[in-house]
């Protein structure tokens, strides 16, 4: 039961549309395993921050200051990332050998610079940790792998789709496609970086 919940509530959370999706689709659009490579890089960030929440440091993200700091960077990179997905969106197939290795580096950003992850994983991931300890240290790595693993399937089926999917697109459907995911990029960023600037001025002057 416990299995199937970490199942149900990791794919709940890697479905909703967000930054990682929008970028996922945009790099999936030239490289069938982007969604792999992207999901590397998310583990990349989240292998370590399920082993520091496993030895007690959860409450490191639940710190105000750590959201700030999270928001304010991850608001500005989304919006970077948003206007230079659509400057590059025309790129040649040139350029296509860099656009492969660049999915692994765009999963590492993405993911570290979401604040929502870090509180997603303060929140309701630091509970799954914690009954995933009933079991032991050997129970607290089969959750994180299956969970990563949950990231890694969702990831996989939108990039390989979109790949396999691209040749039906017009170009209205192309500039649609990229259109979302550039506003879900800037939206992002745009909210991040505010709520943490709000923050931040309350933190200081309350």
């Amino acid at each position: 039961f416990f299995l199937l919940s970490v199942i149900f509530i990791s794919l709940s959370g890697v479905m909703m549309p967000g930054p990682l999706f929008a970028v996922t689709v945009t790099k999936s659009f030239k490289n069938k395993i982007a969604g792999v490579l992207i999901s590397l890089g998310h583990g990349v960030v989240e292998f370590p921050l399920m082993f520091l929440i496993y030895f007690g440091f959860a409450q490191l993200l639940a710190w105000v200051e750590t959201q700030i700091i999270i928001g304010l960077i991850g608001g500005i990179l989304m919006i970077y990332m948003g206007f230079r997905m659509i400057k590059t969106e025309t790129k040649t197939s040139e350029e296509h050998y860099e656009s492969r290795h660049g999915s692994l580096i765009t999963g590492i950003l993405m993911t570290g610079a979401n604040p929502y992850f870090l509180l997603w994983w303060a929140f309701i991931g630091e509970p799954l940790i914690v009954n995933s300890m009933r079991f032991g240290f050997v129970g607290f790595l089969v959750f994180a792998i299956i969970h990563w693993l949950c990231d890694l399937f969702w990831n996989t089926f939108v990039s390989v789709t979109v790949f396999k999917s691209r040749r039906f697109w017009t170009r209205k459907v192309h500039i649609l496609i990229f259109g979302f995911c550039f506003v879900v990029l800037v939206g992002f960023g745009v909210w991040f970086f505010i709520s943490a600037l709000l923050a931040a001025l309350k933190f200081l002057f309350g």
